[in-house]
């Protein structure tokens, strides 16, 4: 059995192949490694590049999203370990032998990530002449949730983002680790059910892990691995697409895997909170993305009724547990009312 499959989902992503896999091959090397490219049926000259490339194809015939794509890819590799990493994603030196090294001794731990910097930032450092280089948005040093189901990171709270001067060096449990680069057991990974193909893109990760720690194991974060992020590769930061999935997708998430005894009180908060943000959007002259959160809780309803229709529930399952890793606190109200950062 190969140790690890790192595993890039691509579509109509040629110029991101073209930038950032060299990296990829440049530093993901040894025995007992493949890296692996799953094309979700790309109508650009991606496979044509990837074909004159020392790396594994796998044709996935369509595009499956995000959530199943990498589903159908994970199941055809065959790796103790799999890396999901975004195609636009540069590794650094030692990037995957400190990760892995750190699942070998940590037997409780299904899923690691890096310290995930902004590509962006490093350019714009490098041509400045600068060592000031932000976190990535989307991981950052490590991912947490707070009380309502909001997510944020070590390096990044709501729309602040922080520079990297060490402050979160240190290896700790965090909720969720990015799919932007994220290391897990693929035994594990087949165990919880794999990320969730309703989803499609966006805050998938975030569930996966919410199951990970239901199951009792652990996902830490290693920032002595370091990545760079471009972000924003498939959808803009700006996009109301982007908007309607993240806002549905955040409420599939807590309906699914809240307690009884917290879901029904979180999810009428957030009815609130969502109208509050969609208001504010429209005021900001962003009128399609406010439609979009609008849009995301009409469609969390419509599938939220179709599920209590059915027989049996596919969305919804029984939960009694609650990681104690989420955060009592509400980063909104601390962000806009309290003013506090941490």
């Amino acid at each position: 059995m190969l140790d690890c499959s790192v595993v890039i989902l691509n579509w109509n992503g040629e110029s991101m192949l073209r930038r950032y896999l060299p990296s990829v091959l440049q530093y993901t090397q040894g025995d007992g490694v493949e890296i692996v490219v799953a094309d979700n049926g790309s109508t650009d000259a991606s496979l044509d590049f990837l074909h004159t490339q020392p790396v594994r194809v796998i044709e996935l015939g369509q595009n499956y999203g995000f959530a199943e794509g990498y589903n159908r890819a994970i199941e055809q590799v065959q790796a103790e370990y799999v890396v999901l990493l975004n195609s636009d994603v540069e590794v650094t030196d030692g990037w995957l032998d400190t990760l892995l090294s750190y699942m070998r001794t940590h037997a409780r731990v299904a899923a690691v990530q890096p310290k995930i910097l902004s590509w962006q930032s490093k350019e714009d450092a490098l041509a400045k002449g600068s060592n000031d280089i932000l976190f990535e948005h989307a991981g950052a040093s490590g991912g947490m949730i707070d009380c309502l189901g909001y997510p944020y990171c070590r390096g990044r709270f709501l729309t602040h983002v922080e520079v990297d001067h060490g402050q979160y060096d240190d290896v700790v449990p965090i909720f969720w680790a990015s799919g932007a680069c994220l290391l897990i057991r693929r035994e594990v990974y087949l165990q919880v059910g794999g990320l969730d193909a309703l989803f499609f893109a966006h805050q998938e990760e975030i569930d996966l892990c919410w199951r990970l720690h239901t199951y009792d194991y652990e996902v830490m974060v290693v920032p002595q691995s370091v990545v760079y992020h471009l972000g924003g590769g498939a959808l803009g930061y700006e996009s109301p697409r982007k908007t309607f999935l993240n806002f549905r997708n955040n409420l599939l998430m807590l309906y699914k895997n809240l307690p009884p005894s917290k879901v029904h009180v979180v999810l009428f908060v957030r009815f609130f909170m969502d109208y509050v943000a969609a208001l504010q959007m429209l005021f900001a002259g962003k009128w399609l993305n406010a439609k979009a959160v609008l849009n995301a809780r009409c469609e969390f309803l419509k599938l939220r009724m179709l599920n209590r229709n059915k027989k049996q529930n596919t969305i919804r399952k029984p939960k009694t547990s609650y990681p104690t890793i989420i955060s009592q606190r509400s980063i909104v109200f601390d962000f806009y009312l309290r003013g506090k950062l941490k």
